[in-house]
């Protein structure tokens, strides 16, 4: 990924004392809730490479948590995370891995209620930076900082066009779109980042687009 300001590079606005290790982590953890869309029950947060050998020193689990709860990077209640979590009936499960990964900078978050589950994998690339590599066992490229459409659909002809019309009549530009699958006719996934934000109207559209099995909004 390009970096788009110096902002980028010098980090942003945040409690904590490393832009990758703490800010990165918070922003993680937050587009997980955002996908989300709830308090979860429980949170499984799993740490490798460099964030599971440092975590401790920079606070990470502290940013992450922070994240989940919905907080910026700069909300002074992320140093309370921990407990606010515990306040609010969230289990919170730190675990690190040895096992090689791409980026150094990696977490795994995993939100599970009575109602369903969410698996994300993100990595802290530098400045507050990230990206969400993949979801539910779907790779993709989702960087968190624009509006993104997260579709999940049967794998059939014409999704990716019902999808874009219903965005070209909202007059939503594309910034950039992702598209997975598991395996020829099995469920897909178009992860779509967009110009401007997502209007409820769009999503109810969409939801009626036979084969669709969940539209899920994430706003910046």
């Amino acid at each position: 990924m390009k970096y788009r300001t110096v902002f980028d590079i010098i980090g942003p606005i945040m409690i904590g004392p490393s832009s990758s290790h703490t800010a990165g982590a918070a922003r993680i953890g937050r587009v997980a809730r955002n996908i989300f869309g709830r308090k979860p029950d429980k949170a499984e947060i799993t740490f490798y490479g460099s964030f599971a050998q440092t975590y401790k020193g920079h606070g990470t689990e502290i940013a992450i948590v922070g994240g989940i709860l919905d907080l910026d990077t700069f909300d002074e209640g992320i140093i309370r995370s921990l407990e606010l979590a515990k306040e609010a009936g969230i289990d919170i499960q730190i675990i690190t891995s040895t096992e090689d990964v791409e980026h150094p900078n990696t977490a795994k978050v995993r939100l599970k209620d009575s109602i369903g589950e969410l698996e994300i994998v993100g990595i802290s690339i530098g400045g507050g930076t990230i990206e969400i590599v993949s979801m539910n066992g779907f790779n993709l490229r989702l960087s968190g900082h624009h509006p993104a459409l997260l579709v999940l659909h049967e794998d059939r002809f014409g999704m990716i066009a019902g999808v874009s019309n219903i965005m070209t009549k909202y007059e939503l530009n594309i910034g950039h779109m992702e598209v997975a699958r598991k395996s020829k006719g099995s469920e897909a996934l178009m992860a779509i980042e967009t110009d401007q934000m997502i209007p409820d109207e769009l999503i109810e559209e969409i939801s009626k687009i036979p084969y669709i099995l969940t539209v899920t909004r994430l706003q910046a």
